[in-house]
């Protein structure tokens, strides 16, 4: 039986693993196989990020450089942009993007292309495994019948399985051994054996009835935090309008050891899981003929908050005299979430559109990010590319407004209180510590 067979594979760590795609989740799931003694190989089709890996270098901030030579000497892994070695491949797992269209639907081009790779290549006794988040039933109404236009039988010749990423970019605390993986397959056996190849890299797996039970977990996780920050959003909102600081309320609130969970507000929301997969769940409620509408709400409100941030930059700047037009503002971090490089979806991006389109000069400084183009999120221009400022005091005093958009760890934010004219602090970045005594008008969500 090809469970057997696999199960056998996996448990003398001779099954090779092939991962097609190399970003931020692929990359780490791949180097952790081969440090655990699977010899792997990954799928890219950027061939200058293949050459870069085959030479050492990682280009994913959780990924040390020295773990991609480690593995490399082992020779456990390779990169490739050649997909004919997908046959010489026992798992199959895709870690491909899965954005949204324009319209706000799923784009299943990339989950589409790796498919029709595998169903290229597929051959008797491999294991495949989608990770890239997506909506419920992508499995096996998409790929099982891919990989059976080759003549191979689900359970008789292959086996099918979900397992959402869990990946936090940045996140010390958490990194892939030690999330816990959560596994469905396209039929028993291919659940079995998914759980018990990531038990080979990762301290718990939780198995559940079917693909769609794991692709529905990844979806309401997500859509989860979602609503939950768009709470605090509004909630920020109240609390300005009423004079209240809405993060000392929400920290008045965290101290309930029951029934509450701090979500905190913010310029919007980034990164590639939130701003997406309500949109991937309430897409398939549609196709059922069902309105999420709190998933619609939560949207609205987040979406809406760039716009919020633009309208407190014109308000904190009236009060100084000055309008949007013709000032100069200063951007205090651009990727989506602090000490990272990453901008997907950031809402800094949507920010800058914003008030650049209100006639403002707009730079920004972000230690991380050397470069901003405007392809990356939803704005309403392409304006020309930024490049990142060193932080000098004359940058400080030469803004007629600073907006800290990411509360990057190695600002000083002291120093930009005593520098700045008008601050507009979306991140609570400015501890009371530091606001006091500042003579800088200070705006905060």
């Amino acid at each position: 039986m090809v469970k057997d067979e696999l199960k056998n594979l996996i448990t003398e760590k001779n099954a090779q693993i092939g991962v097609i795609g190399l970003g931020y989740v692929g990359l780490p799931l791949i180097i952790e196989f081969a440090l655990k003694g699977f010899p792997t190989v990954g799928f890219e089709v950027d061939a200058k990020k293949v050459e870069a890996l085959n030479q050492g270098t990682s280009h994913i901030v959780d990924v040390p450089s020295e773990k991609v030579r480690e593995a490399l000497k082992a020779e456990k892994f390779t990169a490739t942009t050649d997909f004919s070695e997908l046959k010489n491949c026992d798992v199959i797992i895709i870690c491909v993007p899965t954005p949204l269209r324009k319209t706000k639907d799923p784009d299943m081009s990339y989950i589409l292309a790796a498919g029709e790779q595998i169903k290229k290549y597929a051959r008797r006794g491999q294991l495949v495994i989608l990770e890239s988040t997506t909506y419920p039933g992508t499995t096996d109404e998409v790929l099982q019948p891919m990989i059976e236009e080759a003549g191979l039988k689900l359970d008789e010749d292959f086996l099918l399985a979900f397992s959402p990423e869990r990946v936090d970019p940045g996140n010390p605390q958490f990194q892939t051994h030690n999330i816990t993986k959560v596994v469905g397959g396209v039929g028993q056996d291919s659940t079995e054996v998914s759980a018990e190849l990531y038990a080979k890299i990762v301290e718990n797996v939780h198995a559940v009835s079917s693909a769609r039970v794991a692709e529905a977990c990844k979806l309401w996780e997500n859509t989860f935090r979602a609503i939950n920050i768009g709470m605090a959003n509004e909630m920020a909102k109240v609390c300005n309008a009423l004079g209240i600081d809405s993060w000392e309320v929400v920290r008045a609130a965290a101290t309930k050891p029951f029934g509450f969970m701090p979500f905190y507000p913010g310029p919007g929301i980034g990164g590639h899981c939130i701003p997406l997969d309500p949109h991937y769940l309430s897409w398939k409620a549609r196709q059922h003929g069902f309105d999420s509408q709190f998933i619609t709400l939560a949207e609205q409100i987040n979406s809406g908050m760039p716009k919020y941030v633009a309208g407190l930059v014109r308000d904190a700047l009236n009060d100084n005299e000055k309008s949007v037009k013709g000032a100069k503002i200063l951007i205090l971090g651009v990727a989506y979430k602090k000490d990272i490089d990453d901008m997907r979806e950031s809402p800094a991006l949507s920010v800058i559109d914003l008030l650049r389109s209100r006639g403002a000069e707009v730079v920004y400084h972000d230690d991380f990010v050397e470069e901003v183009t405007f392809d990356h999120a939803y704005t309403i221009g392409d304006g020309e590319p930024l490049y990142n400022q060193e932080l000098t005091d004359d940058l400080l005093e030469s803004a007629d407004c600073v907006v800290i958009c990411t509360e990057h760890s190695g600002v000083d934010y002291k120093r930009v209180c005593e520098l700045s004219k008008v601050i507009v602090d979306t991140r609570n970045a400015l501890k009371e510590e530091i606001r006091n005594g500042s003579k800088a008008k200070i705006v905060r969500l």
